[in-house]
């Protein structure tokens, strides 16, 4: 048997749906008496990248929040598009882009590991992991 805590919900695929994840993941470690700060930031990226580029019309994306007993927090986003992936590595957006682009390389930077993992179709996870016991 596992002591892992667990919260997930389905959001909208909306900016709203986005924010709300963000606010969750600061209540619910706030919850669990765990530091949210970078945490938040991770949530807010994820959620915004499936709104952004994993949204498909009609249809939700979960967040789902995973403490182990070690207090590593697994933050994971499923969107139900998973014929589009984030690239293996973050690359900097072009000059022109002013104001987005960036979310990979905030999650490659603020977490301790991060990737994709595919199904069931037509879904994709992506996910970042971070040590919460600091």
């Amino acid at each position: 048997m596992t002591d892992e805590l667990t919260f997930t919900i389905r959001l909208s695929a909306t900016p709203r749906g986005a924010r709300l994840a963000r606010r969750l993941t600061v209540q619910q470690l706030m919850d669990w008496q765990r530091p949210f700060e970078t945490a938040e930031h991770l949530a807010a990226e994820l959620a915004n990248n499936a709104i952004t580029h994993g949204r498909v019309q009609g249809r939700d994306f979960r967040l789902t929040l995973k403490l182990t007993e070690t207090n590593t927090l697994r933050i994971e986003v499923t969107d139900t598009r998973g014929d589009v992936q984030p690239p293996g590595t973050p690359q900097p957006p072009p000059p022109e882009a002013a104001t987005s682009g960036r979310g990979l390389l905030l999650i490659d930077a603020l977490a301790d590991g991060w990737g994709t993992t595919l199904g069931p179709p037509p879904t994709k996870t992506v996910w970042a992991e971070l040590d919460v016991s600091k």
